[in-house]
């Protein structure tokens, strides 16, 4: 098990990179163990009061980012335990993957916060 804690929410310019940061940090740490998948709760939209939809596009952005980066996990997946938080996510997983396509076919990482 790989433990990561996610930034509270306070509307700061900086929660959006800490987020991600621990999104990388746990791949990272998984691909350092041999790992092939890992699994993600809707980090920080708990207790620390992260709004779902924010968290669900960078989350998604930078999953996204490291399979396009050749990351080596061949599953990753998101847990969520409301109704909300999917829908949350997809319809951040359809915006992220539209521009993540048209930035790959302009040649860029497309990929931003």
């Amino acid at each position: 098990m790989i433990h990561t804690v996610g930034p509270i929410w306070e509307g700061d310019q900086d929660e959006p990179e800490l987020l991600a940061s621990a999104l990388r940090n746990s791949m990272r740490l998984a691909e350092e163990h041999d790992l092939s998948s890992i699994a993600f709760p809707a980090i920080s939209t708990g207790t620390y009061g992260y709004p779902i939809e924010q968290a669900a596009r960078i989350a998604l952005e930078t999953t996204v980012a490291y399979l396009r980066s050749g990351g080596t996990l061949r599953r990753i997946l998101f847990i969520l335990f409301t109704e909300d938080d999917l829908e949350a996510y997809r319809h951040a997983l359809a915006d992220v993957l539209v521009v993540s396509r048209q930035a790959r076919d302009q040649g860029q990482s497309g990929l931003s916060r």
